[in-house]
């Protein structure tokens, strides 16, 4: 039976990505000319003399030109530089039509509040309409040349992903009017305009992550996936190639376990493999990132019933691939060198007929061994499986596969953490440096092996789940018996932050982290 193409009569709208024009400036705040123009203040920023006037000299610049108001603005709102408060106000008369303070808290130098500062002038460029904005901070006294590097990559990439918005399924939506942004008072030259290259490289990677995910299950198929992969390949083909498995080679390569889940679907599966080889010099490390690809989870036999179970938010369960060919993107345009990366994606759906996986069948992974199926909603593990046998198989010595495994992870660590597992402490060193640059939150798991008792079968190896405690844990021991001993491997759980429910949409988790860590790699 052939799967129902475009269920539904739903196309998404091919909308061109917004080209914004990034610049690092040195200019005077009160000289600078366009349509919103915003300063990031701490709480130590809006400290005022005797004569209730600023003492930040950028502030008291500026509240001199606009004869006071903004010491009164601020004084009248209860302005006080929390993070989260902004006020803006119009004005005539000035070379900027909107002047706004964005208030950063005492976490100046953090990348989440940097970022958040970003996000914040992105929501107030849209309210204003504005075509030109420029970013500035209240105090940038003292901050290193490395500081200022990643305070503008921070900004930056908070304003471009704010600006972002996911319309390919509206009939109707507005195009930002957004055009260019300066950054003020961090200084100017070549380095600076490498690194706001960088970021609009790593962010058109994790718009990518954000779209795959969004799009809906009946448009984003595993043969659509598969077909987005070969796209980024074809457009960056002098340092990246795609190779798409067919059902009868994964076969032949004996991926029983990722097969056994795909049975049941009437899209066949795809077995996704993209590789990053850089354009010249020799490679001095082989990395392997492998990413989860359901495209839809219904739980098969086991199926997701009852609330809270989340079953319409299951498009989702593809979170780790859409991180790994997020990040295959921008690895191709940044182009490091000395470093070959594997990216593998074992695409499929997880659904039920009468073809599909039973509890209590046993499958066989490409590695020989033999899982007995005691629950067929723990299904992301034994794709995995094959996909971390066949990465071990292309010569990869460091292995990090993401995916949104367990709600007990979620349980665990909550909705903006996702926990990670290696027995590997240099490898969990290298993650925690490149989260720490990204701005993504991580926290190491334990891998406990006496947990591995309950993992055990009667009638093969293992079993696919075990006890109902320690849920996150077992799954991690469970990926550990596909990985060859002799490579250093990291299994992340991020079935928390891949989808912000306030906003109801995917976060674009784990790109960035991906890319620092590959870079990390490089030399």
């Amino acid at each position: 039976m052939a799967a129902c193409a475009n269920l539904g009569l739903t196309y998404p709208v091919d909308i061109q990505p917004l080209k914004i024009s990034l610049a690092a400036k040195d200019v005077d705040v009160v000289e600078w000319k366009g349509d919103l123009l915003v300063v990031g203040v701490s709480e130590k920023d809006l400290a005022k003399d005797e004569n209730s006037k600023f003492q930040n000299s950028i502030l008291k610049k500026l509240d001199s030109k606009l004869g006071g108001l903004l010491s009164e603005a601020s004084a009248e709102e209860d302005f006080s530089g929390k993070a989260g408060q902004s006020t803006v106000l119009r004005l005539p008369g000035l070379g900027t039509k909107r002047v706004g303070l964005i208030g950063l808290g005492n976490q100046t130098s953090s990348v989440t509040a940097l970022r958040g500062l970003g996000e914040a002038v992105a929501v107030a460029a849209k309210t204003a309409q504005a075509s030109n904005v420029a970013i500035a901070l209240a105090s940038t006294e003292g901050l290193s040349s490395e500081s200022k590097l990643n305070t503008l990559t921070a900004v930056a990439s908070g304003m471009i992903l704010g600006i972002y918005e996911d319309n390919r399924f509206k009939s109707e939506s507005k195009t930002p009017t957004l055009k260019s942004l300066d950054i003020i008072g961090l200084g100017t030259g070549s380095e600076l305009e490498r690194k706001l290259k960088f970021v609009q490289d790593v962010c058109s990677g994790v718009i990518l992550g954000k779209e795959l995910v969004n799009a809906p299950a009946n448009v984003l198929t595993p043969g659509a996936l598969a077909a987005e992969a070969s796209k980024i390949a074809s457009t960056f083909s002098d340092v990246l190639t795609a190779n798409i498995l067919t059902v009868e080679e994964c076969k032949e390569l004996k991926m029983g376990s990722y097969l056994g889940v795909a049975e049941a679907s009437a899209n066949p599966p795809h077995f996704i493999h993209l590789c990053y080889k850089p354009p010249s010099g020799s490679v001095k490390a082989k990395l392997g990132i492998v990413g989860k690809g359901l495209t839809f989870d219904s739980g098969g036999y086991n199926i997701k019933t009852g609330p809270g179970c989340s079953i319409e938010l299951m498009k989702f369960d593809m979170g780790g691939s859409a991180a790994v060919i997020g990040a295959a993107k921008a690895i191709s345009q940044i182009k490091p060198p000395g470093v070959e990366v594997h990216f593998v994606v074992a695409a499929c759906e997880n659904m039920i007929s009468g073809t599909g996986m039973r509890p209590g069948d046993v499958v066989t992974a490409s590695n020989g061994k033999t899982i007995e199926v005691n629950n067929t909603d723990a299904e992301g593990r034994l794709t995995l499986a094959d996909a971390l046998v066949y990465t071990c198989k292309q010569g990869a010595e460091k292995i990090i596969d993401i995916a949104t495994l367990t709600g007990a992870c979620v349980v665990a660590l909550g909705p903006s953490i996702a926990g990670f597992f290696t027995p590997s402490d240099g490898l969990a060193q290298e993650v925690l440096t490149a989260s720490e640059i990204s701005g993504e939150k991580l926290w190491r798991m334990p891998l406990e092996e006496s947990y591995w008792e309950s993992m055990k079968s009667g009638v093969a190896d293992m079993l696919n789940t075990g006890a109902s405690k320690g849920g996150a844990i077992t799954a991690a021991l469970f990926l550990k018996q596909f990985v060859d001993e002799k490579v250093q491997w990291m299994h992340i759980d991020m079935a928390g932050p891949v989808w912000n429910d306030k906003k109801r949409a995917a976060t674009g988790f784990g790109v960035s982290t991906l890319v620092e860590w590959v870079l990390k790699n490089s030399s």
